[in-house]
């Protein structure tokens, strides 16, 4: 009898666990070790190989200065906010795992030892028995389901956050790259005025200038001055965003291109055209409807769970008499207060929820797009109209020039239509920029990448069932 129990305490125990418990400490060194920016050598030959269902490897060359789409694949393989949400696909992947397991049989033992009465001629009693759930059968396959849609939309989420910093992280290189023409703009201002305040201070010392010019001259150089600084600023800002988005250290600096070109966006389609297919593309939409498809899969469980438990055993016992009996044995729950109403109508109160929500999402993205597009159209409106007045300043100011060397007008005047020139010339950076935030802006809005260029020369986009097999590779 004993050495009946000692060897089913061992197979339980052996059958038992296989897992093993693992510290991870929270340290500074293990936070520093994983903050720490992957090795170039490394970025280019992952950058070979990224799988992404909107951005496509590229031949990764940092030496010559960091392009946009190179900044966009260096953000996804380094950026740290990434890291923690791509820990949310093992986590998902755990939970398909879990729905897929069937519970355990519960093995039984029971000793019964005669302790009072007629004893004579009894033995101790003993029983064994083994249960199942079967019950579990029933809502094995719809909860696998649900688990497997959601680990499909904890993937495209996943790839749509990815998106996003990519996204983000060429927003910023054209910021920095505009920040560096206002700059270099804004220091040739200075130089300008301050040119002009030395010709006016020699005016003054001449008699030929009053002070209320030379006062002005001053003040327009102070604010040429204040204009350097406040572009420096913005330059130091746009770059420790871009190395934030990047992942990389505050006080690292990687040069830009030296031949980036800011986007033209001179051809585009209409709403229409751009809203076209939106919601087999952007992959927050098939995000929704792979989580939709996972409800679904978690209503028909709740619906197969109202079927009653049930439980099958098998018994072998033996009483105090020495008679021994085989038995097996039914346990049928009988549902006569539960026949899980709360559990069905949460999921389909949640379903319902998801089909809002996505048409919601839907909604805003096609009135968002038309939005963006007109804005875009206005902007490029807006710089066409200054750019062909520039060339008109331009001979106005080298006009005024040549009439102030020949003393027909006063220098000021001068500066002035210089100053206009000026002007003009940062409205238009300072559009280009909007035309670029714009243009970024459409391209996570429609959920594909748009060249700079020419919109309408896009690449077509996959279909629904394309991007989640490229995303779950």
């Amino acid at each position: 009898m004993f050495r009946c129990v000692l060897c089913v305490m061992l197979v339980t125990v052996f059958l038992s666990g296989c897992a093993t418990y693992q510290t991870m400490p929270l340290t500074h060194e293990a936070v520093t070790q994983k903050l720490r920016v992957p090795d170039l050598a490394d970025i280019r030959i992952r950058a070979k190989q990224i799988k992404h269902p909107i951005l496509k490897p590229l031949e990764f060359n940092d030496r010559d200065g960091l392009s946009p789409d190179e900044a966009a694949v260096l953000a996804v393989l380094a950026n740290p906010r990434l890291r923690a949400i791509r820990d949310q696909q093992a986590i998902a992947n755990a939970q398909l795992l879990q729905a897929g397991l069937l519970p355990n049989p519960q093995l039984s033992y029971g000793v019964d030892f005669p302790t009072g009465g007629e004893t004579a001629g009894t033995v101790n009693a003993f029983g064994v028995g083994l249960d199942w759930d079967i019950g579990s059968l029933i809502a094995r396959q719809p909860k696998m389901d649900a688990a497997q849609a959601h680990a499909g939309s904890v993937s495209l989420e996943i790839a749509w956050q990815e998106w996003q910093v990519a996204e983000a992280a060429k927003l910023h290189v054209y910021r920095l790259l505009i920040a560096e023409k206002l700059l270099a703009l804004a220091k040739q201002i200075e130089a300008e005025r301050r040119q002009a305040r030395n010709v006016i201070t020699n005016g003054v010392k001449l008699g030929e200038k009053t002070a209320l010019e030379l006062s002005t001259a001053n003040n327009a150089w102070r604010q040429a001055r204040l204009a350097v600084q406040a572009a420096e600023q913005q330059g130091q800002r746009e770059r420790l965003d871009l190395n934030r988005t990047l992942g990389l250290d505050a006080d690292r600096v990687i040069p830009l291109q030296q031949d980036i070109s800011l986007p033209a966006r001179q051809n585009f389609p209409c709403a229409a055209e751009a809203t076209d297919g939106i919601e087999d593309r952007r992959l927050d939409l098939l995000a929704l409807k792979a989580g939709y498809e996972s409800q679904e899969a978690k209503i028909r469980a709740a619906v197969k769970s109202q079927f009653p438990r049930i439980n099958i055993g098998l018994s072998n016992e033996t009483d105090t008499d020495n008679v021994r009996t085989m038995g097996f044995g039914v346990t049928i729950e009988l549902p006569f207060f539960s026949q899980n109403q709360g559990r069905i109508a949460i999921e389909r109160a949640t379903r319902q929820q998801l089909f809002d929500e996505y048409t919601v999402r839907l909604f805003d993205a096609q009135s968002e797009i038309a939005g963006l597009l007109s804005a875009l159209q206005c902007t490029r409106d807006q710089i066409q109209s200054i750019e062909e007045s520039i060339p008109a300043l331009d001979q106005l100011v080298h006009s005024y020039k040549n009439a102030a060397e020949g003393g027909i007008v006063d220098i000021l005047t001068y500066y002035e239509a210089l100053g206009n020139l000026y002007i003009s010339q940062i409205q238009v950076l300072s559009l280009k920029q909007q035309l670029a935030e714009l243009g970024i802006a459409i391209e996570i809005a429609t959920g594909q990448y748009l060249p700079a260029s020419n919109i309408q020369g896009s690449a077509p986009s996959d279909s629904n069932e394309t991007v989640k097999k490229e995303i779950l590779k």
